[in-house]
């Protein structure tokens, strides 16, 4: 006859490690029960349960005068739960406690070798002035390089002129087309959307002092003058910026800058200055062009919610809104341009030869371009503040 041996599986609950309380006639007893090993603890239920619990323990057992910690229903334990527990203890042994001679082992073990965290470092002066000191650094070097293109650049202009049919037309005209042409339509629908935005704001706010009639000179001001000029150039430099950089950044990858050393061939009068005086010329004209579409949204949601009608809105404008307005605005779309284009450039050919630095060039082009339109836009404001107004 042959005995078939049965086996017993424990209930998941427990298995999981726990923590309870209990009022003995000896005083507050607290019971550790469960598997407090790495595996059991690693679950991050289980780990906030814990925590839970031994938040609702520590705050029994401040108020309790005498505690017994029974841990004999444990029913295994590793260095990963001796050392929870000791963490749990403040790193100090309790009063009473009650364990197996095994785990009582382990936690003297534990308790031992256990080494306090260190102190956080306190602030140090230097460490910080030098961390600035080097930042200071990297924008004096960012600055150096810019000034020093700006030179070439002009040197190259000057020999433009002197040779002009040696210039680099057809380059020209291709990022004329990649950089203007193929801007407008993203530019239109975001000028568009302004123009209704402000308007639909502003005539809810005239309507209330019975101002309807001064939502031309907001819009025609505030479009001609800021929005226009600085929202194209703003998509610009995220647009073009972006792909100039990529494209020199890519030449710097592929070697062919290099080449072009070697070859002699300049690389600020082939790569930059046709770029820039693209963007020189490319950017007034999508500054125009998105002035004109958030001229027209503006124009349609003052007709639909304040009855302005387009025929007042396009008599009423150049009387509004001097002309002077529009040669400021297309004189700092000029200046946004040249801007845009000589940093996408020197960011470009910082670029070093692999990918990540190109993302970095990538990300830092445009968001030096966009930072310094803002800035040039603020000081245009202030010297130009009696200028059409």
């Amino acid at each position: 006859m042959r005995t078939l041996a049965t086996h017993t599986t424990r209930p998941v609950e427990d298995t999981q490690p726990a923590l309870s309380i209990t009022q003995d006639p000896e005083g507050l007893r607290v019971t550790l029960r469960g598997t407090w090993t790495a595996d059991a603890l690693s679950a991050p239920a289980v780990w906030l349960g814990i925590e839970a619990q031994w938040r609702t323990v520590a705050a029994a057992v401040k108020a309790a005068p005498a505690v017994v910690w029974d841990a004999q229903p444990v029913l295994r334990m590793d260095h990963t739960g001796a050392q929870a527990l000791w963490n749990f203890w403040s790193r100090h042994w309790p009063e009473q406690l009650l364990a197996e001679p095994i785990h009582k082992a382990l936690l003297e073990r534990v308790a031992r070798f256990s080494v306090p965290p260190p102190p956080a470092d306190p602030m140090d002066w230097h460490v910080l002035l030098t961390a600035l000191g080097r930042k200071l650094a990297g924008v004096q070097s960012h600055l150096i390089g810019l000034l020093r293109m700006t030179g070439q650049l002009l040197l190259d202009c000057v020999q433009l002129v002197r040779h002009p049919l040696q210039g680099p037309w057809r380059d020209v005209s291709g990022h004329l087309y990649r950089i203007g042409a193929t801007a407008l339509p993203i530019t239109a629908l975001v000028g568009f959307l302004i123009g209704v935005v402000l308007a639909y704001l502003m005539s809810k706010q005239l309507r209330q002092y019975g101002a309807d009639s001064f939502i031309v000179n907001i819009l025609g001001m505030s479009l001609i003058r800021e929005l226009g000029p600085v929202l194209a150039a703003i998509l610009v430099a995220g647009r073009s910026g972006s792909a100039i950089t990529a494209q020199i950044g890519v030449m710097r990858v592929t070697e062919e800058l290099d080449a072009m050393r070697v070859m002699g061939i300049p690389k600020g009068f082939r790569l930059v200055m046709p770029r820039t005086l693209a963007m020189a010329v490319a950017m007034p004209l999508v500054a125009v062009w998105t002035t004109l579409a958030a001229l027209l949204g503006g124009m349609l949601a003052a007709d639909l919610s304040m009855g302005r009608t387009p025929a007042y809105f396009v008599s009423a404008l150049p009387k509004t809104v001097e002309i002077a307005n529009l040669w400021l605005a297309l004189a700092k779309s000029c200046v946004f341009g040249v801007l845009i284009a000589l940093i996408a450039c020197h960011h470009g050919l910082r670029v070093k030869p692999d990918t990540q630095s190109l993302g970095q060039g990538t990300t830092a082009s445009v968001v030096s371009s966009i930072t310094m339109v803002i800035l040039v836009d603020a000081l245009f404001a202030v010297i130009f503040k009696s200028v059409g107004l």
